[in-house]
């Protein structure tokens, strides 16, 4: 199955040296949603162009989302549907309802929805992120019923993680596909 890949960057967008821009330059089925306001950002707006551009996808798609874009896709998936979404992969989880981890500045996207996906999804969390505990990562992926993968040490598995192309992390994605494929 070849499915494409929609790259949902978190607050203040993918630097150069983020997976997600390795990932845009490897899979040429990839794309990336830009929004407006990459710094001071308002779920209604994040939303509206989110949903903007998965109305029209009309082939198999897989949300890859990092950080302060898990929440967002958590806000699509509660009030929102389009069954050519066929899974997620949803990096490093910003707690946008914790003040001790996130800044206020994104606390209009909490509370973040705590829905069982319908479709296929993996959350991946690592154990020094600053932005969510481990535990608090975990919680989140049993309650969206994704699976999920501790990679460890890798801080917010972001441009200061330096993974370039992060080969564990396209793993995690021929994992999802596989799941995909079995449902």
């Amino acid at each position: 199955m070849e499915a494409n890949l929609l790259i949902l960057p978190g607050l203040g967008d993918s630097g150069e040296k983020h997976w997600q821009i390795y990932w845009l330059k490897k899979f040429k089925n990839a794309t990336k949603l830009v929004q407006d306001n990459w710094e001071e950002p308002v779920l209604k707006d994040w939303l509206e162009r989110l949903n903007e551009i998965i109305s029209k996808i009309d082939s198999p798609t897989i949300l890859v989302a990092h950080s302060l874009a898990v929440s967002l896709v958590m806000h699509w998936a509660k009030t929102n549907n389009n069954p050519h979404i066929i899974g997620a992969l949803l990096v490093a989880p910003a707690d946008v309802d914790s003040p001790i981890h996130t800044p206020d500045s994104i606390r209009n996207f909490s509370p973040i929805p705590t829905i069982k996906l319908q479709f296929p999804s993996i959350v991946v969390g690592s154990q020094n992120d600053e932005y969510a505990t481990i535990e608090r990562t975990a919680y989140f992926a049993e309650m969206w019923g994704s699976d999920f993968i501790d990679v460890g040490l890798k801080g917010h598995i972001n441009s200061a993680s330096d993974l370039e192309y992060w080969e564990e992390g396209q793993e995690i994605l021929k994992q999802l596909i596989a799941k995909i494929n079995l449902s």
